[in-house]
């Protein structure tokens, strides 16, 4: 089915194409200027301060709802609260009322989203949380709307200018819809001192997994890790060098601790300069080498190898030798 309009534009005019963009954008940072701006509001402020008291204290979950493109808003904040510490699901409104309102306990509040307040789609969850006593929070632009009368928490959003030339296909006010979101959530994220450790819980595949995995979760450690003595002899490295195949040995003082470190470049040099192999490797090593934490992340491990041009890293706590990173070992793991 091909799909009309009343008017067409010919695609000669561009500038007049790359000038409606540009006012979109534009209409778009007013709306959020706007926003900001509420900040400064002292019962609004107030308001907002007081959901999140709300949802921090809840022992059930955040219930997101909205319809149209509100609902799809919606959908995304419960994502992003969900995955920084927020307990949240979607309710969709058009499934309220067939037996989806009894995922609504006593123990959650409710965070409803809509533009105009007016959406009828809403009336049986309103309901629903006024008879059963349900915590009910809403974000609408309209303060004499069902929805913001209803609400126990009226966050009333900005007059703005939709970037719709007919001033009817929501844009701006969903920009600004999902700007509150992401400010809600990072905002009680920071109130539950959610770490980098927390995220990689809630994300452990993916590029951004891969990120916040730590060095002790990729390191060699145990009969893979290489390690000698000082007093061992080169031979003796360059055997513990090829059965580990790291491209390196960790070489260590008597209680373990990392002294120093013994690469393939290095016995290279000693090689080419025509040093016996019965001599002690301490003679040829590189002393005090870069180390990092078994709880440092990979990523940064990563940036301190292309840094310092390595492909081996040790791994120590407090001092003594716990482990060894390979450049291939974080690659393959997807850390960048």
């Amino acid at each position: 089915m091909s799909t009309s309009v009343s008017k067409v534009v010919p695609f000669g005019s561009g500038g007049r194409i790359v000038q409606s963009a540009c006012r979109s954008l534009s209409l778009a940072a007013a709306g959020l200027a706007a926003l900001e701006a509420r900040f400064e509001d002292r019962d609004f402020a107030s308001t907002f301060l007081r959901v999140i008291g709300v949802i921090m204290q809840v022992r059930g979950r955040v219930i997101v709802t909205g319809i149209g493109k509100s609902g799809i808003v919606a959908r995304k904040m419960t994502a992003t609260l969900t995955s920084t510490g927020t307990p949240a699901i979607f309710l969709h409104p058009a499934d309220a009322g067939h037996g989806d309102l009894g995922m609504i306990t006593p123990d959650d509040v409710v965070l409803m989203l809509s533009h105009s307040g007016e959406s009828t789609e809403l009336g049986p969850i309103i309901q629903y949380c006024k008879r059963f006593g349900i915590p009910l929070a809403a974000m609408t632009a309209q303060p004499q709307s069902t929805v913001a009368q209803a609400a126990d928490y009226g966050l009333l959003m900005p007059e703005i200018e939709e970037a719709c030339p007919n001033a009817l296909a929501p844009t701006t006010s969903t920009t600004v819809q999902m700007a509150f979101g992401d400010a809600l959530a990072i905002a009680l994220m920071e109130m539950r001192g959610f770490s980098a450790d927390d995220f990689h819980k809630f994300h452990p595949n993916g590029r951004l997994g891969a990120q916040l995995v730590k060095v002790a979760e990729l390191m060699a450690t145990g009969d893979e890790m290489p390690m000698v003595r000082e007093d061992a002899s080169l031979l003796d490295a360059t055997i513990e060098m090829t059965r580990a195949r790291l491209g390196g040995t960790a070489v260590v003082d008597r209680n373990g601790r990392l002294i120093g470190a013994f690469t393939d470049g290095d016995l290279r040099r000693t090689v080419t300069g025509k040093q016996n192999l019965t001599e002690a490797v301490g003679r040829f090593m590189t002393k005090m080498p870069l180390a990092v934490a078994p709880d440092e992340l990979a990523s940064e491990a990563l940036r301190l190898m292309h840094e310092r041009n390595i492909m081996l890293l040790f791994v120590c706590e407090q001092g003594a030798l716990v482990g060894a990173l390979h450049m291939h070992d974080l690659l393959h793991a997807g850390v960048a």
